[in-house]
């Protein structure tokens, strides 16, 4: 019997940041799944750390890729689950019931295409830092991704039939453009009500942040049109810096608690 979901966690020398992720997973009350570590051939304790983890339902595997995007597909070839959840090392569920929540709301609304919730910022610690800077709508439908991610790729569970491989020729944003086409084969789309990932604050640095804004844009563009896009962007502007300064007040109060 096939398990409700494929939790898939991908790792390169994460021993920092893979066992809050290990600890969530294992927590879960609900245990209708399996966890596929897929590694990059890490040179820290990642793998150790993986095994010695003790998740009963885990699969670990340790092969060169060609990056995040190729182990995702190497993930979902194998994975045997009727849901996908991708979580990254550092990203953690939001509590132990997290999945139990999920397995009760895909039973109830008779599987849908994708369910999908809130993400919560927090610290190294799993301290709250700030809501996620988009909020999840409680009406999803493939025009929403036109205002950006608005679903967080970690709270964003789809039924695995539906999900295709990432597109591999965008190294930043290809969770993005993936999420897009899985929403063009969902028929409904369900919504989790609250929080369903704690997102781990890391940041990305300037240089691949603004490669990663390059790609969206030239994606959301793709799909939704290039002058409609740019309009929109101009639109951005003031939430990305509103985003920014609630970010910086976050951080700021945790470092003087």
């Amino acid at each position: 019997m096939s398990p409700l979901f494929s939790i898939i966690t991908v790792t390169y020398n994460a021993a920092s940041t893979l066992p809050a992720t290990l600890a969530s997973v294992k927590e879960q009350s609900c245990k209708l799944f399996e966890y596929i570590v897929m590694d990059g051939v890490s040179t820290d304790r990642t793998l150790k750390l993986a095994i010695d983890a003790g998740i009963e339902q885990s699969r670990i595997y340790s092969s060169p890729d060609s990056g995040i995007y190729d182990a995702m597909n190497k993930a979902m070839d194998i994975a045997k689950g009727e849901y996908l959840i991708f979580l990254n090392a550092g990203d953690r569920f939001h509590s132990p019931d997290t999945l139990q929540r999920l397995a009760e709301l895909i039973m109830d609304n008779d599987f849908p295409g994708i369910v999908y919730g809130q993400t919560d910022l927090v610290d190294a610690e799993g301290r709250y830092i700030a809501p996620r800077h988009l909020t999840a709508p409680r009406e999803l439908t493939l025009k929403s991704f036109s205002e950006g991610m608005v679903v967080c790729h970690q709270a964003f569970v789809v039924l695995r039939k539906l999900a295709q491989p990432y597109d591999l020729k965008y190294r930043y944003s290809s969770d993005y453009e993936w999420c897009i086409r899985c929403l063009q084969r969902s028929r409904r789309n369900v919504y989790f009500d609250g929080v369903m990932i704690d997102y781990l604050n890391e940041g990305m640095t300037t240089a691949n942040r603004r490669a990663s804004l390059k790609e969206r844009f030239w994606i959301m563009s793709y799909y939704y049109g290039f002058w409609p896009t740019l309009a929109r962007h101009v639109r951005f502007i003031p939430r990305f810096f509103r985003h920014k300064a609630i970010e910086s007040k976050g951080v700021r109060s945790l470092k003087t608690d």
